[in-house]
């Protein structure tokens, strides 16, 4: 496991935040002494913490977690990519020595599909807060207790087996109770073997404790990738107030005066279709039209606008958005839900210099919105 601080452009880790901690790779079994003598080097700094784990070693991880609780800090799950690593894979060689340097380095945060398993999110649970982003995996499962290879019977290794369990779990139990999170965590992980993993929900980590946000949301982040975009991820409650459901927005530009605005939503049941709209920094808010959706379950709407209309929406601190539909009574019902623009300038700027030019306009039809649940 690496720790290093990361540099970021203006807003890369919050409103007024550039720089962060990077926590990363395998919990192996000196992570917790080599944690101790990093954050003392970093004293005095208060910057949130970024962790990207599949794991590891219980004992080090709980230990970690302990030295969080000591220090306020915010914990959050993304990875960063580190821009002087060039052409290098982020988990080289060359790579990784950069990371155990000592340098400040320069990066990006990328939360989409980065994850935090095992006994990683036993770690973050020692911070005092905890902000879990919508499209990041949080998972865990029963601890897996390491046995010598040879000179050990089924019947001693049955045995030494079942101790270590217990000792594991009693640990846990106590950790959790002075982190204040609930024991059905415990509970959830011991139903689930070692060899697999139990994806934690949204409506579990408010339950135990671990992120109890009702609005989770992603700053909106440019992506340069087969077709440029600017994509944002939130979770809502739904019209019920009993679970929790997934809203994305996607900005693609169709060349450099029009763009592309779509959001998708898990179906809100039992409600048929209505209108969805947005506020526009004016006095009137813009509405989007439903599009076709192949896939079950999902919602699409979109807007064609123009540029200067993008433009006012990244101007607003928040942006109102309105979903309608018709009950099973008959009876129209509305809610609403205020997302951040965090980012949306700053991505806008970025998404610019790759649209077409002005007289080269993409077909809709070209751009067709990924699965809600496709991370």
């Amino acid at each position: 496991m690496v720790f290093y601080v990361a540099r970021g452009g203006p807003d890369a880790c919050g409103r007024g935040c550039d720089s962060w901690i990077a926590v990363e790779g395998q919990i192996d079994s000196g992570a917790a002494p080599r944690f101790r003598k990093f954050l003392q080097r970093v004293k005095g700094h208060s910057l949130p913490i970024y962790f990207s784990s599949p794991g590891g070693n219980l004992d080090q991880a709980l230990a970690m977690g302990a030295m969080l609780r000591e220090r306020p800090a915010v914990a959050r799950v993304a990875r960063t990519v580190v821009q002087e690593c060039g052409f290098e894979a982020q988990d080289s060689e060359v790579c990784i020595k950069l990371k155990q340097s000592g340098r400040e380095l320069h990066g990006d945060l990328r939360t989409r599909g980065a994850m935090c398993n095992s006994a990683c999110p036993y770690l973050i649970l020692g911070a005092t807060t905890r902000e879990i982003s919508p499209d990041v995996v949080l998972a865990v499962h029963t601890p897996k207790v390491i046995l010598p290879a040879s000179g050990v019977t089924p019947q001693m290794r049955a045995a030494a087996t079942e101790r270590g369990l217990e000792r594991a779990n009693h640990l846990l139990s106590n950790y959790f109770i002075k982190m204040g999170i609930d024991g059905g965590l415990l509970d959830l992980a011991k139903t689930v073997k070692f060899e697999s993993l139990h994806v934690l929900t949204r409506e579990e980590m408010v339950r135990f404790g671990i992120d109890r946000r009702e609005l989770v949301e992603t700053p909106w982040i440019f992506e340069n990738n087969v077709r440029s975009m600017i994509y944002k991820w939130s979770m809502a409650k739904n019209e019920t107030g009993n679970a929790y459901r997934t809203l994305q927005w996607r900005l693609v530009c169709l060349n450099a005066g029009q763009f592309e605005l779509d959001f998708q939503r898990q179906k809100a049941e039992p409600l048929a279709l209505g209108t969805v709209s947005i506020s526009s920094g004016g006095p009137d808010p813009l509405y989007l039209s439903h599009l076709s959706a192949k896939l079950p379950g999902v919602e699409i709407w979109g807007l064609r606008t123009a540029r200067a209309s993008i433009q006012a929406l990244a101007d607003l601190s928040r942006i109102d958005t309105v979903e309608s539909g018709f009950g099973v009574d008959g009876r129209r019902v509305a809610g609403s839900e205020r997302i951040s623009t965090e980012g949306l300038s700053i991505a806008l700027a970025r998404l610019l210099p790759t649209c077409p030019p002005q007289q080269d306009i993409t077909s809709l039809q070209s751009y067709a919105p990924k699965d809600l649940g496709a991370k």
